[in-house]
């Protein structure tokens, strides 16, 4: 007995402690004769598991095992044998010589036994090049249209993985395919269904013909059904016209449908399709009776689709609070996290109490992932009730008290310092709960940002003093980060309530003694800024500091320093500063939260730039432009145009993409008509463009020195070498080619495009009263448009604004500020009058640079 169970804790522990070394030895066994199966069932489960766990092997051993491996197919185990099928799929791309295996698999493929086919089918496509494809063609339209169905949808699902790399090939086995959507068995149609419209996913008329057709014909696959919906959603959703009528009366009629797979996947579609609440009501209602089902995927499907919609339907989905109430108990967290979250973003205002004491019992007995998604809900409940502010508050404020982890209490600090920002009768109280959670946050980071958030809002409140000795007592009692943080935020009260001075220069001197070197250099930077008295050093270094972005600026430090050229000062404000913050749109609730890292604009940018010889030279990117089409996107060459800024140079960064998989392009460059002024530097072609893949072709220039100057349009075309290719292995033939051109788009260099914009800020007036001395453009302009609203968003768009600086009803006003591409900054102010029809404005711009102003104007003229 103690035998038998030591040899069951030995088979359950098969895959612990795996070594690559040892496998690779396990693995010669594969040579002995006779095959034992059951042993190599063993090792090749162990090889596989390796490879899945993330193993890497190298070439050789991959080549090693691939080899050993193929001694097996002398084995007539059925196991084994589709073992063996699995490790060639997963070794072919990393061992050499794997071609060698095709005749022993187009056996197999071939043969008579059903229960090798199949696998056989799986293992060929994989390793097969494009050139090899041909010679087993014929096989693969038998195999499609087999009777055996395991077998038809091994090879219409290889079909589908090739044709994102041979796609003309598999359109040749269209015929068959089609034959196979017939066949009875629910996977094999609903494969072949796959394989058919994904060849005719670029020609949109005969997609249309296949789906108007299926609509009309009894399909018993459900999974064809679904697929067949998708379908159906997508050519209504991109036709708006009354012609996709039919599409939207089969969606709606399959919400009859016996499954439940189709039912939820037509109300699915419906939601996400329809733009008014009275077409969702039959979906409405399916979804609500899944949300009372005995089964937990139907209350999952139902309570998730709801909470999607209230983003756009809050009213459709108020209907269904009783049923959703009543899965606020359920045994399953997600489903009850999916019911709250609804409630609150549905829920009216008089139920907002009585919602947030069924919560309270709730939030006890979920994780931590689910409260954040309880948190979000609640931060959006607080914008659309602002008058409830004190209840929420004192909510989350409860919640901060209770045990957590840092992603959960971050989560709710965020909602707590939104509702500050937001409203404004909240933010007494919003600073007081966040006073009480820092005297015992135990998270660093955590404490650093609410102190900041204290130091910046603090200062605004009715009574400052009271948040100074919370902040102090951080001073005394925390670590070395939190202490800084501390003297950072006491300083800005200094700044910004004079009366307050002579206490925060108290503070200061005694924190020039601490034993942390930052704590110490902060405080004295902060005390000599104070006792300066200067108001533009104030407000530059204490009140509105300009963070730059860290990853952009530890490059223009490198390039500054890789340039070798130091007589001129490195310029900290041409490196663009930190991406602000963008308001959040209404997203979707999730349970399973991704967490994408922010990436700007120039980052993402910096790599490719390296392309261009001297790029260090041209010191650091002042900003990246959202890129622009020049083509058209149904044409047979694409081509966007991005434009790069530094402080004297402009880089014309051309993305092109070769959409005819029967020509190869080289040489491709792009030639410029050039504005007068402008000087065209280098050019960097594209040396090979091949099918379906992207290039890049960039374009240095120089600006002219008068700002007014750099407006223009430059003319562009396309020239290349073409070569004719064939489209099922992408070789070029022999012949050399012959030049060609494409015309493109205009490319418009404007304004906007050389200033780092932001909106005004709470100290703007300060600033526009410091700048009355510094050189003043304005003029007034008779706009096109009628309507003073539609003016001031299209007067900012213009001028790279965003349309936070729009204020005022009757009379528009757009008042902001940004950064010049050499550094100047810039100030400018707008008042927008609509009167009999038209729209006048009066636009004002200050800059220490006369010609930085008069640019602002120019762009408008």
């Amino acid at each position: 007995m103690k035998a038998r169970r030591d040899g069951k804790e030995e088979d359950s522990n098969v895959f612990q402690n795996l070594d690559k070394t040892t496998l690779l030895q396990e693995a010669r066994y594969f040579n002995s004769t006779p095959v034992h199966p059951r042993k190599c069932i063993h090792i090749l489960t162990k090889i596989l598991y390796l490879l899945n766990q993330g193993e890497e092997l190298t070439t050789q051993e991959a080549t090693d095992i691939f080899f050993a491996t193929t001694k097996l197919f002398q084995s007539k185990d059925v196991v084994l044998r589709r073992l063996v099928y699995l490790c060639i799929k997963e070794l072919s791309p990393m061992a050499q010589d794997v071609i060698i295996v095709t005749s022993s698999l187009t056996k197999d493929m071939t043969g008579k036994d059903d229960e090798y086919r199949p696998a056989a089918i799986r293992a060929l496509c994989s390793i097969t090049d494009s050139t090899m494809l041909q010679a087993i063609e014929r096989y693969m339209k038998q195999a499609i249209v087999d009777k055996n169905p395991a077998v038809g949808s091994a090879a219409l699902v290889s079909a589908l993985h090739l044709s994102a790399t041979v796609p003309d090939l598999v359109r040749r086995w269209i015929n068959e395919a089609q034959e196979a959507m017939t066949s009875d068995h629910v996977m094999v149609s609903y494969h072949a269904l796959a394989v058919v419209a994904g060849a005719r996913r670029n020609d949109r008329l005969s997609t249309v013909k296949l789906i108007t057709k299926l609509a009309r014909t009894p399909v018993r696959s459900p999974y064809t059904l679904c697929l067949q919906i998708r379908f159906a959603a997508k050519l209504a959703e991109e036709d708006p016209s009354e012609a996709s009528e039919p599409y939207l009366e089969f969606i709606e009629s399959c919400l009859r449908n016996k499954s439940e797979m189709v039912v939820y996947e037509a109300a699915h579609a419906i939601v996400n399709l329809r733009k008014s609440a009275k077409d969702l009501a039959q979906a409405v209602s399916v979804l609500q009776i899944f949300c009372g089902s005995s089964k937990a995927t139907l209350r999952l499907a139902g309570a998730r689709t709801l909470a999607r919609l209230t983003a756009k339907h809050p009213n459709a989905v108020a209907a269904c609070a009783v049923d959703l109430e009543n899965l606020i108990s359920d045994s399953n967290r997600s489903v009850a996290t999916l019911a709250v979250t609804t409630l609150l973003a549905t829920g009216a205002e008089s139920s907002i109490d009585r919602l947030m004491k069924q919560i309270s019992e709730f939030m006890s007995e979920i994780s931590d992932e689910f409260k954040i998604v309880v948190v979000r809900a609640i931060r959006r409940l607080c914008s659309k009730y602002p008058r409830k502010h004190q209840s929420l508050a004192a909510f989350l404020a409860g919640m901060l008290r209770d045990e957590g982890g840092l992603q959960y209490k971050t989560a709710i600090a965020e909602a707590l310092i939104a509702l500050i920002e937001e409203n404004p009768d909240a933010k007494e109280t919003g600073l007081a709960h966040l006073c009480e959670f820092i005297e015992d946050c135990e998270h660093v980071t955590l404490a650093v940002r609410i102190l900041h958030v204290l130091g910046r809002e603090g200062p605004k409140a009715r009574q400052p003093s009271r948040y100074i000795r919370y902040i102090y007592n951080r001073v005394i009692l925390e670590s070395g980060p939190v202490r800084a943080a501390a003297v950072s935020a006491v300083a800005r009260f200094g700044a910004s309530r004079p009366e307050l001075l002579p206490n925060i220069r108290v503070l200061l001197s005694r924190c020039q003694l601490d034993e942390d070197d930052e704590v110490r250099d902060r405080a004295v930077f902060y005390s000599a800024i104070l006792d300066s008295g200067n108001p533009q050093l104030i407000n530059d270094y204490i009140i509105n500091i300009q963070v730059p972005n860290p990853v952009l600026l530890e490059k223009s430090l490198s390039d500054y320093l890789a340039s070798g050229d130091q007589s001129e000062p490195f310029n900290i404000a041409a490196v663009p500063t930190a991406e602000e913050p963008q308001e959040p749109k209404e997203s979707p609730v999730e349970i399973e939260t991704r967490k994408a890292p922010v990436v700007s604009r120039e980052e993402q940018y910096t790599e490719q730039l390296q392309a261009i010889p001297g790029i260090e030279k041209l010191g650091p990117l002042f900003k990246s432009c959202e890129a622009i089409d020049l083509t058209e996107p149904e044409t047979e060459y694409r081509v966007r145009c991005v434009k790069h800024i530094f402080a004297r140079h402009l880089i014309l960064q051309f993305e092109c993409l070769n959409t005819l998989s029967d020509q190869l392009l080289e040489k491709v460059y792009v030639r410029l008509d050039s504005i007068p002024g402008y000087k065209i530097s280098n050019v960097v072609p594209c040396d090979e463009l091949p099918y379906d893949k992207q290039g890049n072709i960039f374009c240095l220039l120089e600006f002219p020195e008068n700002p007014i100057e750099t407006l223009g349009n430059f003319g562009a075309t396309l020239e290349f070498v073409v070569r004719d290719c064939d489209p099922t292995t992408g070789l070029p033939d022999s012949n050399e080619g012959y030049a060609d051109t494409y015309p493109l788009e205009e490319i418009e260099i404007t304004c906007a495009d050389q200033f780092r914009t932001r909106a005004a800020t709470d100290d703007w007036e300060q600033a526009w009263e410091r700048a009355a001395n510094a050189a003043e453009a304005c003029d007034t302009f008779g706009l096109t448009q009628s309507d003073v609203g539609a003016a001031a968003s299209a007067v900012c768009e213009h001028l790279g604004m965003p349309k936070a600086a729009i204020s005022g009803e009757a009379v528009k006003e757009i008042r902001g500020g940004g950064l010049w591409r050499a550094g100047a900054p810039v100030l400018m102010r707008a008042r927008l009058v609509a009167a009999q029809g038209t729209v006048t404005m009066q636009l004002i711009a200050r800059s220490p640079r006369e010609d930085v102003a008069t640019l602002l104007l120019a762009a408008v003229g």
